[in-house]
């Protein structure tokens, strides 16, 4: 498993971001820079994505085996405590490490993910994970990026270019396709559930400080759900992000700062 890692390799203080369902470690760069002076910031590629290597099996592709690889990352960083923070897929994972017993998490910072995942989200989702487009040119695949990655709101050209550049390598060929395999698709569509995809016996489990950012506009992570999360369980900080669906990128300075707040309350 392949990471970045950002500030002082030496800090005893480390945050580690996990991304979504297809994107990389380098979506991160911007929490990355706005927190190393704090942290020793660790941005890990879940297995089959970018820098990382592919399984063999893919139904592995899942969360308990992405659990198990972060486990032995932290066992790799020689902590006993992280701060982390997961974007969708990333959250979940987290979501599943807090959840355990003798848990390593310290705070945990849920980007648009919860303890229950709306069948409508798991369809959208569904219709392109997998797909592996080949675009002739960057600017090609810019723009299916932008298409596919609406929900994520209102951005900079400049920031498309980059959400594109996380998502697409240029092949030898010349064409540019998605980098990640396209078998993830096979264990996310065979475990697709009829309905919602509900996991309160984990959220409930979780004891560690917790905050949710949900995009208000989200189809994943409903406002009744977060409302509930407020409620039970960690009793999770929630905090809506105005004009934004699934899910918040974390380029935004605005979006930054509430987790920054977050992680750094009480701390000297």
């Amino acid at each position: 498993m392949a990471y970045l890692e950002w500030g002082d390799p030496r800090n005893r203080d480390v945050l580690i971001c996990v991304h979504g369902l297809t994107r990389s470690a380098r979506d991160f760069d911007e929490v990355a820079r706005s927190l190393c002076d704090h942290y020793r910031v660790v941005c890990p590629d879940v297995a089959g994505r970018g820098d990382s290597d592919r399984l063999a099996d893919p139904m592995l592709y899942a969360v308990p085996q992405y659990a198990a690889d972060m486990v032995t990352l932290i066992a790799r960083l020689d902590v006993e405590l992280v701060d982390w923070v997961g974007t969708s897929m990333g959250g979940l994972i987290g979501m599943a490490l807090a959840s355990m017993s003798g848990s390593p998490l310290r705070k945990l910072v849920l980007n648009d993910a919860g303890p229950v995942v709306s069948h409508a989200s798991l369809e959208r989702i569904g219709a392109y994970v997998g797909l592996t487009p080949a675009f002739a040119t960057f600017d090609e695949a810019v723009k299916y990026v932008r298409t596919i990655s609406a929900p994520f709101g209102p951005h900079s050209e400049e920031q498309w270019r980059f959400l594109a550049s996380n998502w697409v390598r240029q092949g030898k060929d010349g064409t540019w396709r998605p980098h990640y395999d396209p078998r993830i698709a096979e264990p996310f569509k065979a475990t697709m559930p009829k309905g919602d995809m509900e996991l309160w016996n984990l959220y409930d489990a979780i004891r560690c400080p917790t905050l949710v950012l949900r995009g208000a506009q989200s189809d994943l992570l409903a406002k009744q759900t977060v409302a509930e999360m407020a409620r039970r369980g960690p009793k999770a900080k929630v905090i809506e992000i105005a004009g934004v669906g699934h899910a918040p990128t974390l380029l935004n300075p605005d979006q930054i700062k509430h987790i920054r707040d977050f992680l750094l309350e009480g701390s000297s």
